[in-house]
């Protein structure tokens, strides 16, 4: 079986592969201090670990891939970058929500175990502006993108800072509502901003079971996560407004035109 190729997201760099996948090559390089390689079955982590990547089944059904989703179901729904004005996702159109618990346990730990704590560091939140500090996962440098984040933030024009701060949190050892699936706040890899101006589709679910996409978040905000690796809740069909997570390999492979298997 023949590996993948190390390097970037350039596949012109890369020797020819019978397994070649582009989406798993972006996967590589997105986390390159913990995955190794992959072959047309198994994802090789850096300590010599191997994870089955599943089928990505094109039929699969949405909830299946929800609550059991293998590696290659996380790239199932191509990730849209910032346009304007922002459009309402089709339904059950959620790019990057359909996770692979074990994948994110293993790259981050398990918080129940007490195994994500002694990677927080801490990340000053748009100081010029009171923001006050909040924790990240130093792991695959989300901490140090975080900060970019806060910085760039920070020079915002006043009216957008009421967005942003205050914040409502980053780590939370806790499932996602409604399920027994870890939350990425668990790994100190996500952040929600001002939850006063954010729009979440269980606060919005009507009785006959709908959702109506709703967003108050500028895209200018939007756009600055997007630049350091993290993708937007406001992208799901199942909104989740004021939550960003980090998921660079779904911003290369946007920034690429999302290639297809």
């Amino acid at each position: 079986m023949k590996a993948a190729c190390l390097a970037a997201l350039w596949l012109a760099s890369c020797p020819v592969s019978a397994f070649a996948d582009p989406k798993l090559d972006a996967l590589i390089a997105a986390y390159p201090d913990k995955l190794a390689s992959y072959t047309d079955t198994e994802l090789v982590w850096k300590d010599g670990s191997r994870m089955p990547l599943g089928s990505a089944h094109p039929n699969k059904p949405f909830a299946e891939m929800l609550d059991r989703a293998d590696i290659r179901d996380q790239f199932a729904i191509r990730y849209p970058l910032a346009t304007a004005p922002f459009q309402p996702p089709a339904t059950d159109e959620d790019p990057g929500r359909i996770r692979n618990d074990a994948f994110f346990v293993k790259m981050y730990g398990d918080c129940r175990k007490g195994e994500v704590t002694p990677n927080l560091r801490p990340v000053a939140w748009l100081p010029n502006h009171g923001g006050g500090t909040v924790r990240a996962t130093a792991i695959n440098g989300v901490a140090d993108q975080l900060a970019k984040v806060s910085r760039d933030l920070d020079q915002l024009p006043a009216a957008m800072i009421k967005y942003l701060v205050p914040m409502s949190g980053i780590y939370n050892c806790r499932p996602i509502a409604e399920t027994n699936r870890l939350s990425v706040h668990a790994f100190g890899a996500a952040i929600d901003i001002n939850a006063k101006f954010g729009d979440y589709w269980l606060w919005a679910k009507r009785p006959d079971g709908s959702i109506v996409w709703r967003n108050r978040i500028p895209q200018e905000i939007v756009e600055i996560f997007e630049r350091y690796g993290f993708i937007w809740g406001g992208r799901w069909y199942h909104f989740d407004s004021l939550h960003f997570e980090y998921r660079p390999e779904l911003i290369a492979l946007a920034k690429q035109g999302w290639p297809r298997d």
